[in-house]
C-alpha cells in the first residue's frame, strides 16, 4: 500500500502553501467586520474553526483505502457547506475552497473519481449561486443583468475547474513519467552492472580456460620432455640432447602463452594454420612427447567459422593432454569430420580409462564441455577402467546450412 501523503512526502508542496495563502484570506474576511450588516457572520468561531480543519486536512491526504478516500472528501465537502451558510461574507471564498477540493481529489483519486468530484463541485457551486439569488431583493429590470453575471460568472468558474483538473492530470501524468523513467534508469543501472559483473566473470572463464589449455598444455608436455631427459642422460645422452632442445622450446612457447593470458589479449592458437594443419602438429607434439602416434582421419569441408576452429583445437589439445598425463595409451584414433549440418570430433584411446562418476570435474574436462555447449554442441564421454576412453563432439554448422538454404532458392 502506498503512504498517505503527507507535509514531508507531498509531490507538490507549492500547493500547500496555495491553500493557506487563500484559508487565511478566508479566514480575514470572517473577523473583519463586514461593511453591509445584512452580510454579518453570525457563528465567527465557528467558521474559524471550520476553515482550521478544512486545512489541516490537507497536511494529510489518504492513499490507501477507498471507503477512507470517499469519507475524507464527504467531510471536506460538510465543511465548505457548513462555512456556506455560517460564514456570511466568507462565501465569496467558496469557489477557492471547491478548487482546493478538486486539487486535492486529483492526489487522492483516479480519472474517474476526480471528474465525480470536479462535478460536484460545479453542482455545489450553482446551487449557491442560486440561493445567493433568490435571497437578494432586486427589481425586475435588474433581474436579466444579474442573471447574466451569474451566468457568467457560473462559466468561468466551470472553466476554471476543468483548467485545474487537466493542469493536475498534466502533472501528474509528468511526474509519474518522470518516476517510472528514474525506476526504469536504476533497473537499467542494476542490469548494466549485473551484465559488467557477468562479462567479467566470462572473461576471467575464458583466461583461466586459455592458460589451462594452452600454457597447461605446454608444461606437461615440457614435463615428460624433462622426464625423458634425465632417463636418457646417462645412456643416451645424445638422445637426452634432443628432449632438452624440445623442452627449451616448449618452455618459450609457455612464457608467451603466460604473457598472452595475463593481458586477456590472446592472438589465435591455430596462428594462421588450418585446423588440419593444427591437428596434425598436435599430433605431431604427442609422438613427440609420449612415443604414441596418433592415427588421425580428418575430411573438413570449408568454411568453418574461427570460432569453432578454434575451440575444437582447444578440445583437441586438452584431449591429448590428458591421455599424455593419465592414460598410458598406446594407440590414439582421431576423427575429424564434417556434414552439411554438423561437424563430428571423436578422439578415442586404449589407455587404462577412468569411472565417470569420479573424474568428470575436472576443470580440462569442463572446459571442454563448456566450449561444446557455448556453440549450442553435444558433449560425451565413454569410459571404463581398462577400457580406455572415447570422446564425442558433435557442434552445428548453422551458418553453412542457411547459406545452402538460401542459395538453393
Amino acid at each position: 500500500m502506498s503512504r498517505p501523503i503527507s507535509i514531508h512526502n507531498h509531490p507538490f508542496r507549492f500547493l500547500l502553501y496555495l491553500e493557506w495563502i487563500l484559508l487565511s484570506f478566508a479566514a480575514l474576511s470572517a473577523i473583519i467586520p463586514p461593511p453591509f450588516p445584512r452580510s454579518s457572520i453570525r457563528f465567527t468561531e465557528l467558521t474559524i474553526c471550520t476553515l482550521v480543519i478544512f486545512g489541516l486536512m490537507g497536511l494529510r491526504l489518504p492513499q490507501n483505502n477507498q471507503f477512507i478516500k470517499v469519507i475524507y472528501t464527504a467531510t471536506e465537502i460538510f465543511l465548505i457547506v457548513i462555512t456556506r451558510f455560517f460564514g456570511g461574507i466568507t462565501y465569496r471564498i467558496f469557489p477557492f475552497l471547491y478548487l482546493i477540493l478538486v486539487t486535492r481529489s486529483c492526489l487522492i483519486f483516479q480519472m474517474q473519481g476526480r471528474l465525480v468530484i470536479t462535478v460536484l463541485s460545479f453542482i455545489f457551486f450553482l446551487l449557491t449561486l442560486k440561493r445567493r439569488f433568490d435571497r437578494i431583493p432586486i427589481s425586475p429590470a435588474e433581474q436579466e443583468r444579474f442573471l447574466f453575471f451569474s451566468f457568467n460568472f457560473a462559466v468561468m468558474f466551470g472553466l476554471a475547474l476543468i483548467f485545474v483538473l487537466l493542469l493536475m492530470n498534466t502533472v501528474l501524468s509528468e511526474r509519474k513519467s518522470r518516476e517510472e523513467l528514474a525506476i526504469a534508469n536504476e533497473k537499467l543501472r542494476q542490469y548494466a552492472l549485473r551484465i559488467e559483473s557477468q562479462a567479467t566473470l566470462e572473461e576471467r572463464n575464458r583466461i583461466a580456460r586459455e592458460i589451462h589449455d594452452s600454457l597447461g598444455h605446454s608444461l606437461t608436455a615440457l614435463n615428460l620432455q624433462l622426464e625423458t631427459a634425465l632417463k636418457l642422460w646417462q645412456s643416451q645422452p645424445q638422445k637426452a640432447q634432443t628432449f632438452l632442445t624440445r623442452a627449451k622450446e616448449l618452455a618459450s612457447k609457455s612464457l608467451q602463452d603466460v604473457r598472452q593470458s595475463v593481458s586477456a589479449m590472446r592472438s589465435h592458437p591455430l596462428q594462421e594454420q588450418s585446423l588440419e594443419q593444427a591437428t596434425v602438429g598436435l599430433a605431431e607434439n604427442m609422438q613427440r612427447a609420449i612415443g604414441v602416434s596418433p592415427i588421425c582421419k580428418i575430411d573438413l569441408a570449408d568454411p568453418i567459422s574461427s570460432e569453432i576452429t578454434t575451440s575444437i583445437y582447444r578440445i583437441i589439445q586438452e584431449s591429448f593432454t590428458n591421455i599424455c598425463k593419465h592414460s598410458q595409451a598406446t594407440e590414439v584414433t582421431l576423427e575429424l569430420t564434417t556434414t552439411d549440418t554438423h561437424l563430428h570430433l571423436i578422439i578415442k584411446d586404449n589407455g587404462r580409462g577412468f569411472e565417470l562418476g569420479q573424474n568428470t570435474t575436472g576443470f580440462g574436462l569442463k572446459s571442454m564441455r563448456d566450449r561444446t555447449l557455448a556453440l549450442g554442441g553435444k558433449f560425451n564421454i565413454n569410459s571404463t577402467p581398462e577400457n580406455g576412453c572415447q570422446i564425442i563432439v558433435e557442434i552445428p554448422l548453422m551458418s553453412r546450412s542457411n547459406d545452402k538454404s538460401t542459395a538453393s532458392r
